[in-house]
């Protein structure tokens, strides 16, 4: 059973950074489609970033130049380094994960609804 923990969470200023972290165990990340999810007060959980088994990355518009997803497989740890923080970046961030395929490396890997292992989340709030 694939279990998801993340850290790394917490409050900080306008223009500030923070790495988040999402440990797998049960299985090796090596394998699968991971990505970063963001839920905000009122509105519906949205993709941030993703990352397939080759390491290839997209992120989200908003976040372009400011936030980079990675994957150490030799940790079983998928990170979110987030710089430059603003206001409209708070929320509860998620990681994610699945048994990568085809759907990885399409729109698919975009959808809260393809992925099946989900972490607890933790919180990010940036204050002006």
């Amino acid at each position: 059973q694939v279990q998801l923990v993340e850290s790394g969470g917490g409050s900080v200023q306008a223009g500030g950074s923070l790495r988040l972290s999402c440990a797998q165990s049960g299985y090796s990340i090596s394998t699968y489609c991971m990505g970063w999810f963001r839920q905000a007060p009122g509105n519906e959980r949205d993709w941030v970033a993703v990352i397939d088994t080759d390491s290839n990355t997209r992120h989200t518009d908003s976040v372009k130049g400011r936030f980079a997803i990675s994957r150490d497989n030799a940790e079983n740890t998928l990170y979110l380094q987030m710089n430059n923080l603003k206001p409209e970046d708070s929320g509860m961030y998620s990681c994610a994960s699945r048994y990568s395929g085809s759907w990885c490396y399409g729109a698919s890997a975009l959808r809260v609804r393809e992925y099946n292992y989900w972490g607890q989340g933790t919180q990010v709030t940036v204050s002006s």
